[in-house]
């Protein structure tokens, strides 16, 4: 297919991530407010959308007090710096077995199953711009754990935001995601055109390969908006491959740690480095009152 090279592109910067990564690098943020000074440095080196989740600011491990994700909404909107805000709606969706033999019961302490108003309760709360709704259910890397969204939550999740006037962002792991996005957008539940974030190279959905990943694109419709990321060491060729593909990037600490061998990044000198990139293939780096515009978003205080 021909090159549709995007030339006015948003950078989402996602900040932290629900990954064991805390204690992997130092500049992996665990409090609310340094999550919201990364997401604040971030936004001061050209990302439009912050994407946040929060953890536990003693541990590092992933949380969904509703009361993190307060301060950190709220230290973002007072920043003095405009950012389009992204929250996580991924939490309260995760089962981890038992051994091979003996599946039941589930280990209690890698298993976190809520409802679906309890999953949006923060959300609703903070009316993020944006928020994510991961688009089925997958293997991840570990053995015995599944990342779990039934079809019946995600209608119930997608209305609630629906409802809430928050878009989803449609994070999609593997084609049957995009497929079952667009049946959500068909149903009514989900108003189109959608935004879309391609997911490439999470063991064990779509691998980051081209080939895989020009499959997923040609799966998106055309009045659509995507972004896309790579994980680790592929995050910086993928700015260049999802803007030549005509969609948005993706940077972050969330996904990749590394600005080079040796040397742990910052959330701000990764949106600088895909800045670059993106800027020296000619193309121009979007704010979030043009992302605003394009889909469709209004910008609300707190609950």
């Amino acid at each position: 297919m021909p090159l549709t090279m995007n030339n006015e592109v948003f950078i989402t910067c996602a900040v932290t991530g629900s990954g064991s990564t805390q204690d992997r690098s130092p500049h992996v943020p665990r409090s609310p407010k340094q999550i919201a000074d990364s997401a604040i440095a971030a936004a001061k080196a050209g990302a439009a959308v912050v994407h946040c989740h929060v953890r536990d600011p003693e541990t590092g491990t992933p949380s969904r007090d509703l009361k993190y994700y307060r301060e950190v909404t709220e230290r973002i909107r007072d920043a003095d710096v405009d950012v389009v805000l992204n929250l996580t709606a991924g939490m309260g969706g995760d089962i981890t077995f038992g051994p091979t033999e003996a599946p039941f019961p589930v280990n209690a302490a890698g298993t976190d199953m809520v409802g679906a108003a309890e999953r949006v309760a923060h959300i609703a709360d903070c009316l993020p711009e944006i928020c994510t709704l991961d688009c089925g259910t997958m293997n991840f890397a570990e053995a015995d754990y599944v990342m779990t969204n039934t079809p019946g939550m995600l209608r119930a999740m997608g209305q609630m935001m629906t409802d809430l006037g928050v878009k989803p962002e449609i994070e999609a792991f593997d084609t049957g995601h995009l497929w079952f996005a667009k049946e959500l957008v068909k149903e009514g539940v989900l108003e189109g055109p959608a935004l879309v974030q391609l997911c490439m190279g999470v063991p064990w959905g779509a691998p980051d390969d081209l080939n895989t990943f020009m499959a997923m694109v040609n799966n998106v419709p055309d009045d659509w908006t995507f972004s896309a990321f790579g994980l680790g060491r592929n995050q910086m060729a993928y700015v260049a491959a999802a803007i030549l593909a005509g969609g948005n990037v993706r940077v972050g600490l969330e996904d990749n740690l590394w600005l080079g061998k040796g040397e742990l990044a910052t959330n701000e000198q990764l949106v600088t480095r895909a800045r670059g990139i993106i800027e020296a293939m000619g193309a121009r780096v979007i704010g979030p009152d043009a992302v605003r515009k394009k889909l469709g978003l209004t910008k609300r205080a707190p609950a």
